[in-house]
């Protein structure tokens, strides 16, 4: 299924009717396995297995879709040789490695925003403690 974000910005940009570039940028990497698969072309030129390899989780019908949709979107290229048994190469294009420094952004933050909500224990299990609310005796 094609990504109801990215579907409806295609058809408000084709009607001239968008104006949110934020909204844009998100949406050509919206969808689960967008980002990872983008990540690892950054790193080099993969066939479609080992894709799959590098993502056990994706089925085939999901990787075959959002492989589509990056191509679609310029983000990558999908390269056919021919032979007897035909072989299909994924690479990042020029336009999709200009979105690794926002990928990478949103990434550092993310890892500062795990680092900052993980709990910080107020006190070492050796230490006493004194209760916050005493005790009432009756």
């Amino acid at each position: 299924m094609t990504d109801i974000i990215r579907k409806d910005v295609l058809a408000r940009l084709a009607d001239g009717d968008y104006s949110c570039e934020k909204e844009m940028t998100l949406a050509m990497f919206s969808g689960k396995w967008k980002l990872p698969i983008i990540c690892h072309l950054d790193d080099g030129t993969y066939r479609f297995n080992d894709l799959r390899r590098l993502l056990p989780k994706i089925t085939h019908k999901v990787l075959t879709n959002q492989l589509r949709e990056l191509e679609q979107d310029h983000l990558i290229t999908r390269t056919v040789e021919e032979g007897k048994q035909q072989k299909e190469y994924y690479a990042i294009t020029p336009l999709g490695h200009s979105l690794m420094p926002i990928i990478n952004g949103m990434y550092e933050w993310g890892k500062a925003r795990i680092h900052e909500m993980q709990a910080q224990p107020e006190f070492s299990i050796n230490e006493s403690v004194t209760p916050r609310i005493p005790r009432t005796t009756d």
